[in-house]
């Protein structure tokens, strides 16, 4: 660019700028007149920068003009006016494009360089202000008056700016690290306030309008006030540029240290044959290929590679960045295994596995029949529910195995974190998907067979709901798109076949229970546990201690006196523990004694066993009034329990105790309050219950109990006390009572049943709703069982009641209590 003038200001890494300094001026300069000079003196106009009285600065010639009237100066004394432009790429700039105010100035010395260009020194002189311009040609000329600055130094004002300049001054050059400490300590000395300013201001990395602005002032003070202004602010333009230089520098230092100790680990890791952090990444995008997934799944995998190339290998992201992308590599998007589409041997495997629950094979086999006629379809939700020990977690592999598909399960009991089901975000350290993703990523096939084992007893903390998160799994609606927080990409579970279990409905939340389809397995009969173990459990625990098959039998009589004497369940638990025990006795006889007994007796049990675990519920006769047997549902399977009822001499009041909840208090106050309204049907003199206090107990009063299902029970009992009549023998009942006299349904039926008959009852009493549920069971099961439906109360009386009274009943005789005399 050619410039009459051209001015670089300094920077920090070039040494060849010139400093500007103050040269000392002749006392016949300083007092120059206005008489003493021409009228009209040329025009230097300055491009780049603005010249201050009393400094001196190099100039470089470029154009022609400029060149020209250099040369002429001799011609006014070596003066000339400098005037800085406005309009900077003005090449032949006018009035208007120049400041009226400059610096009358010296031309002090010429110097050529190599290139053929000039460079000029000149000295300001004085401050200057241009009234005209005469003529253009051969160069600018034109008049102008001399300006006569103000010292107020003295004014304490003007005083406290200049101490502030010089201090600032120092720190700015300072802070520039291009001045020599001799310049920094002379601004320190310098007691001129013009020439100090004029030094500051012209090393000043402001543009030409500020310091064109200082110039312009021709007080010390107002000067002062400008340059204090400016100079603070370049100050803190300085310190943040040398704090953004000092981290750049730092930052590049650190990089360069990393490089290092990376090209080390690189030339390491070559040397063992281990990877390299490129070659890992290269291997995982070669793996990426390979690959069958969705468009969608494929461009996130790919951004997610391209993230990695941008981590430091030493960063803690980087190892989990490693492990997201494995993650997404071994998870099965697409891999499935091919159903096995035969039925028969569906069942065949189904029925080898277990005995019994025909509910739930029938349901596998209608899944696979709609499967191989549809080709597609979404795998149900199953709930297998029922008592502990009767198979439910067993029949998951059970089904894998019908299917040819793969098995993953997850025990739920105790699971109190969400994240265990949807995965921790990638943002913390340590983080992995949840344990559906976990399950499917092990099994690698995206249709196992997925057992969510006790999903009743999921638990709720600070941590979240985990059986809120499951909503969303189990819903075939939404489970297309499940979400983990660690994959961040929706992922399909549909051809999941979710199979979960449970042993308390009441437990699961709602909106859980209404996305699964409930399959009840109920409790085992004892002939049905004696096939089992015969069946199942004792080649299972001959294998499990070493024996060979036939090492031992156990007969029927037996079996019947451990599942009676030593186990109390409805399930086979507590019966493979006991079996088990033989084998474990079998294993010591043939190994220390070299005795091999196959057969043992039901007297050889107490000596294998032990003593028998607990005294059985069994009935208990129909001596006494007041005394009637019950049947309840427990977790563990059915039991018999005893209504007893007692009358004392008092006011009529009803007691209960034996650990009651609301509703069966409250069943006890209905039936009472229905005995008093037909009492006369029952031959009962209304005045007893005035002067009789009612007392009823249910044994083992440790055990918590409640429900409705014995109305019917606390009913005859109260009917039998009030009668002093006695109950049907061999008898048992359940059901819920109304105040109306009606007899209502009750569940668990078929557990009741078998609790029934464990305890050598003969004669059941149901509701005649519940006759549907007995006809559902395996009629072998309910040989030497008659079963009595009744509809409302009165027929439970009826029939339960005996005409014969007890022996010894209680004198129920009433006293007339007569009215006091006044």
């Amino acid at each position: 660019m050619a410039d009459d003038v051209m001015f670089e200001e300094w920077t920090e890494n070039d040494d060849s700028n010139f400093e500007t300094i103050p040269i000392n001026l002749n006392d016949k300069d300083l007092d120059l007149k206005v008489e003493d000079l021409p009228e009209v003196l040329p025009i230097l106009p300055l491009r780049n920068t603005v010249l201050f009285p009393m400094m001196a600065l190099p100039v470089s010639i470029g154009r022609v003009k400029s060149n020209k009237l250099i040369k002429d100066a001799k011609k006014n004394k070596s003066f000339i006016l400098v005037v800085a432009q406005k309009n900077v790429n003005a090449e032949e700039p006018t009035i208007d494009d120049l400041y009226t105010t400059g610096t009358l100035a010296k031309v002090l010395r010429i110097i050529k360089l190599p290139n053929n260009q000039e460079t000029v020194f000149l000295q300001g002189v004085k401050q200057i202000t241009l009234k005209s311009v005469e003529t253009t040609e051969p160069y600018l000329k034109g008049t102008f008056t001399i300006n006569e600055q103000i010292d107020d130094s003295k004014e304490t004002l003007t005083k406290d700016l200049l101490s502030t300049i010089k201090s600032v001054a120092s720190d700015l050059m300072q802070l520039q690290g291009s001045f020599s400490p001799d310049l920094i300590n002379g601004v320190k000395r310098i007691d001129n306030p013009f020439l100090l300013m004029a030094l500051v201001a012209t090393n000043l990395n402001s543009d030409i309008a500020a310091k064109q602005k200082i110039l312009e002032n021709d007080s010390a003070g107002k000067m002062a006030a400008i340059l204090v202004e400016q100079m603070m602010a370049e100050k803190e333009l300085l310190k943040l540029k040398n704090k953004i230089q000092d981290k750049v520098r730092g930052d590049m230092d650190k990089q360069q240290r990393e490089f290092f100790l990376h090209q080390q680990i690189k030339a390491i890791n070559e040397e063992l044959g281990s990877e390299s952090p490129e070659q890992e990444i290269e291997t995982i995008k070669a793996k990426g290929k390979d690959k069958k997934w969705k468009p969608e799944v494929e461009e996130a995998f790919n951004k997610e590679v391209e993230r990695l190339r941008r981590i430091n290998p030493m960063a803690p992201d980087y190892s989990i960045q490693i492990n997201y992308l494995n993650t997404l590599l071994d998870l099965p998007w697409s891999e499935v295994t091919v159903d096995n589409f035969d039925l028969k041997r569906a069942e065949e495997i189904l029925n080898e596995d277990h005995f019994g629950l025909e509910k739930v094979k029938k349901r596998i086999l209608e899944y696979l029949a709609v499967l191989k006629l549809k080709g597609d379809m979404k795998s149900p939700i199953l709930c297998l529910y029922g008592p502990p020990g009767v198979g439910k977690t067993s029949l998951g592999k059970s089904i894998a195995k019908a299917l040819d598909r793969k098995y993953a399960r997850i025990a739920l009991g105790g699971l109190h974190d969400e994240s265990e089901v949807r995965g921790h975000r990638r943002t913390y350290i340590g983080a992995m998907p949840g344990r559906i993703i976990q399950n499917l990523k092990k099994v690698k096939s995206n249709n196992p067979v997925f057992v969510l084992d006790e999903i009743d007893k999921i638990q709720t903390s600070f941590r979240g709901d985990p059986s809120s998160a499951l909503l969303e799994v189990l819903d075939p609606e939404q489970n297309g798109t499940f979400y983990d927080n660690f994959i961040e990409i929706d992922y399909d579970l549909s051809n999941v076949m979710f199979i979960a279990t449970a042993n308390n409905l009441d437990a699961i939340q709602p909106a859980l229970l209404d996305r699964m389809e409930i399959i009840e397995i109920n409790g085992y009969t004892l002939e049905e546990k004696i096939e089992i173990a015969k069946k199942y459990l004792i080649p299972k625990q001959e294998k499990n201690h070493g024996l060979k098959e036939n090492s031992f039998t156990i007969s029927n009589e037996v079996l019947e006196k451990i599942i009676d004497g030593y186990t109390r369940e409805s399930g086979v638990r507590g019966l493979e523990k006991q079996i088990a025990a033989v084998a474990r006795h079998v294993a010591m006889q043939k190994v220390m004694f070299k005795k091999n007994k196959k057969t043992f007796s039901v007297a050889d049990l107490q000596t294998i066993l032990g003593v028998e675990r607990g005294e059985k519920e069994m009935y208990q006769g129909n001596e006494v009034a007041g005394v009637v047997t019950g049947l309840a549902w427990t977790s563990v399977g059915g039991e018999i329990l005893f209504i007893e009822s007692s009358l004392t001499q008092g006011n009529g009041k009803l007691q209960l105790t034996g650990q009651l909840g609301d509703v069966m208090k409250e069943s006890a106050l209905t039936a009472l309050t229905f005995l008093k309204a037909h009492c006369d049907y029952l031959g009962i003199n209304p005045k007893v219950f005035n002067q009789f206090d009612v007392h009823i107990h249910v044994p083992a009063g440790a055990v918590p109990k409640d429900g409705p299902s014995a109305g019917v029970t606390m009913l005859t009992s109260l009917a039998s006390l009030f009668t002093q009549r006695k109950v049907k023998p061999q008898l048992a009942m359940t059901g819920e009572i109304t105040l109306r006299g009606k007899v209502l349904p009750i569940g668990g039926v078929k557990e009741k049943i078998l609790a029934a008959k464990r305890a050598g009852i003969n004669t059941i009493l149901l509701c005649e709703a519940n006759r549907k549920d007995v006809e559902e069971i395996n009629k072998s099961y309910l040989t030497d069982i008659t079963f009595h439906y009744v509809k409302n109360m009165l027929e439970v009386v009826d029939f339960a009641l005996l005409d014969e009274k007890v022996n010894n009943p209680v004198n129920m005789e009433i006293v007339e209590v007569k009215p006091a005399k006044v």
